[in-house]
């Protein structure tokens, strides 16, 4: 079997390592010494950059003016972006876009989708329900009205909601139906308070009080906020990764010029095990990572597995979420008083990492998920 990348995979990693070369992870205030949100907005001209690479319509069809590529290709690119840190909505405006073209209506993908593929139009989604621990879904009701639904609830941490155009919105319909409504930030109604992140960004507790939205508007299509929420979370193992390579390799240039005894610390035999403990970690989240993504990819075409690809996203998960800390905190061990520095960046690795590994649940609740799917599918 030939598990390399595709040539258009590969060229999509090269041309996000141009964009994202002169990106600097300490370009905002830290978020350490920042009692509020490290900026307003996101990185507008970074986000024009992406455009103008082509890379925000990576995963949209070329009938929507996209590349058509697939979710290992914007996992590919999300590993670079997390290198540097940065500051664009990609993952949750391509996994919105994706969620838009598969399973809503023609009239709403040609309404959003073009605009969305060239960066004019931002999407963004609001996965963490009224707590960051209850399924998001739950926290709004949808209740069709006519040739319209309304929306009752809210909905925490939604991030960059404040810079959107569309929010995608899971609710559920109290007949056990989750659907997904896309939902104009402008619309009467709908309010936004501010929230801040672990590391620093502002996000915001979305407020829906009796919002009116056209059907049309609304995927009712079973499954699609699954596997929206799936994609979510598969694109922050990607971030995960990218961020911990950015961190070992942090680790390892300084242990290499930094001298105890004449020697390197890299060379003591204490520290070269607790990197090569990291990298081991690295290369478990890096296949966990591409299992799920592939899947993805594959299952709905009929690719088969012993779980649902809900299972292998759950693996993933746990990965990413206990991975990723265990390299920032072996990252700080390893710089001893440096890594705390306020004018070096493993600070903010460290609060982005703490981030990521809490986004979407942590890894005991990926664990508990994972229990549950094998319970339900017995492996023989």
């Amino acid at each position: 079997m030939d598990f390399t990348f595709t040539e258009e995979q590969q060229a999509a990693v090269e041309a996000a390592k141009a964009v994202f070369a002169d990106v600097a992870p300490d370009g905002v205030r830290s978020p350490a010494l920042t009692p509020g949100a490290v900026a307003e907005e996101f990185d507008r001209p970074l986000w024009a950059r992406l455009a103008g690479s082509d890379l925000i319509g990576l995963v949209l069809a070329e009938e929507h003016g996209g590349a058509g590529l697939d979710t290992v290709a914007l996992c590919l690119v999300l590993r670079e972006s997390a290198r540097v840190l940065a500051r664009v909505p990609l993952l949750e405006h391509c996994a919105t876009a994706m969620a838009v073209q598969a399973d809503s209506s023609p009239e709403l993908a040609a309404a959003l989708l073009p605009a969305a593929g060239r960066g004019e139009l931002v999407l963004t989604a609001a996965a963490n329900g009224r707590t960051g621990h209850d399924p998001a879904e739950l926290a709004v009701t949808a209740a069709r009205e006519g040739s319209a639904w309304v929306l009752e609830g809210s909905q925490t941490a939604v991030p960059w909601a404040h810079s959107a155009d569309w929010i995608a919105v899971p609710a559920h319909t109290g007949e056990g139906e989750a659907v997904l409504a896309l939902v104009p930030r402008s619309t009467q109604g709908l309010t936004l308070a501010d929230q801040y992140s672990t590391n620093g960004e502002r996000f915001a507790e979305l407020t829906l009080d009796g919002v009116r939205i056209p059907a049309g508007h609304v995927i009712e299509t079973p499954g699609a906020w699954e596997r929206l929420r799936l994609l979510l979370a598969t694109g922050t193992c990607a971030l995960a990764l990218g961020l911990g390579e950015a961190v070992l390799a942090m680790t390892a240039q300084y242990t290499g010029k930094r001298e105890q005894f004449g020697f390197p610390v890299a060379t003591f035999q204490a520290v070269a095990v607790q990197a090569a403990d990291r990298y081991i970690d690295l290369r478990a989240m890096e296949v966990t990572l591409w299992q799920a993504a592939w899947r993805l990819d594959t299952a709905p075409g009929g690719a088969g597995g012993p779980l649902p690809v809900a299972g292998d996203v759950a693996v993933a998960k746990i990965w990413a979420a206990d991975g990723v800390r265990r390299v920032v905190q072996t990252a700080q061990h390893l710089h001893g008083g440096f890594g705390a520095d306020t004018d070096y960046p493993l600070h903010r690795y460290h609060a982005w990492a703490k981030q990521l590994e809490l986004s979407l649940g942590p890894a005991a609740a990926h664990e508990e998920a994972l229990g549950d799917l094998l319970a339900a599918h017995p492996l023989g």
